[in-house]
This record gives structure tokens, C-alpha cells and sequence, in this order.
């Protein structure tokens, strides 16, 4: 987060935690006439683990997020933070979630990453790859089997890569699915499928 995003989130973390959702991170993107303060939030990570057998697990609703945007919006208007015009959005993660603190690389470690760098790391300035964790300051990341430790001060943005194919929304590759096999001409195969 920038300077300004961080000194935003800690002055909004804790009215948008009395809502009993927690501020998972702010992008400040100013423009020229206008900007945009983008503020994710989330289901404390105690409660969106935490589910009775058979239930499902708590996630932010547009209630909450209506709720979140209300508050803090006239908190915003008494304490003037951004000068000039801006627009409010409030959201939660999604399936891509950007990823803001250390704790939240730590969290999803196994996952993978698509990543931004500040400044260029051992000749990248992005990067895709499997979080392996966190080390002191250092995010480590699996890169086509090679290990990178990139110091968490030089992330400039960060997002979970979603595995759309195991979560249904792609098509299984040939060879790797039962479903959707074709013929050359793309009709299904002799067995029906």
C-alpha cells in the first residue's frame, strides 16, 4: 500500500471492525480531477476458518458492504483525509484476492501469486508463482522450480491467481478430464461424452 492508503487504513480499521468485518487493505489511485479509494474487506480470518460441520462458511455480503461504505464514508467527510473529489468503493476480496500484509502470504501460502514488483528483483519486475511463505521480511515464492525471497517492502501490488479449472469455471484440459471429450470434428466421442 502507499503512504497515503496506509495512513487511510489506520484511520478506517477500526470503525469497519466495529461493523464486525475486518479492513483487509485500501488502493489509493488518484487521477487527475478525481481518485479512487478502493477499500476491500473481509470476514475476520478467525470466522471465515471457523465453520459448525455442515454450514457454510461466513463471507462479506453487500449488506456488509453497504454498511462499511456508509460509515466510513461520512468518517471521511469530518476527518479530510484526500483532498479534492474521489469515489468510494467498497468491496470484498474475490476469488482474486489482493494479498496486503505479510500475515496474508503467510495465510495462503500454496497458493499462487501474480505480483508486482517496485523496483526490478533478480531481473524481474513481475512475477507468477506458488507462495512458498514468509521469511523475517521476505515473501518466497516457487518460480518454475526456482525459489525467490523478495523482500515484502519491494511488493508493490499482489493477487491470488484463482484455479479457475478446480473450481469449476474452466474447462478440464484433453487428456486430464473425463467430460467434454470430442472427436477431431468436435462432436463427442463414440462413448457419448
Amino acid at each position: 500500500m502507499t503512504d497515503k492508503a496506509t495512513q487511510i487504513a489506520e484511520l478506517l480499521a477500526p470503525t469497519v471492525a466495529s461493523l464486525g468485518v475486518e479492513l483487509l487493505g485500501i488502493e489509493y489511485l488518484p487521477a487527475p480531477g478525481s481518485a479512487t479509494l478502493r477499500v476491500y474487506i473481509d470476514v475476520p480470518a478467525a470466522e471465515a476458518d471457523a465453520t459448525a460441520e455442515g454450514e457454510q462458511p461466513r463471507s462479506v455480503t453487500i449488506e456488509d458492504c453497504e454498511a462499511v461504505s456508509r460509515e466510513i464514508s461520512a468518517q471521511l467527510d469530518v476527518e479530510d483525509p484526500i483532498s479534492g473529489n474521489y469515489t468510494l468503493e467498497v468491496s470484498s476480496p474475490g476469488i482474486d484476492r489482493p494479498l496486503f500484509t505479510l500475515e496474508h502470504y503467510r495465510r495462503f501460502a500454496g497458493e499462487r501469486a501474480k505480483v508486482g514488483l517496485k523496483l526490478p528483483h533478480e531481473g524481474r519486475r513481475r512475477l507468477q508463482g506458488e507462495i512458498v511463505g514468509v521469511e523475517g521480511e521476505q515473501v518466497v515464492f516457487a518460480i518454475d522450480g526456482v525459489r525467490y525471497a523478495v523482500p515484502f517492502s519491494n511488493i508493490d501490488k499482489a493477487r491470488i491467481v484463482p484455479d479457475w479449472e478446480a473450481l469449476g469455471f474452466a474447462p478440464s484440459k484433453p487428456g486430464k478430464g473425463k467430460s467434454g471429450a470430442k472427436d477431431k470434428a468436435g462432436k463427442p466421442d463414440a462413448s457419448g461424452k
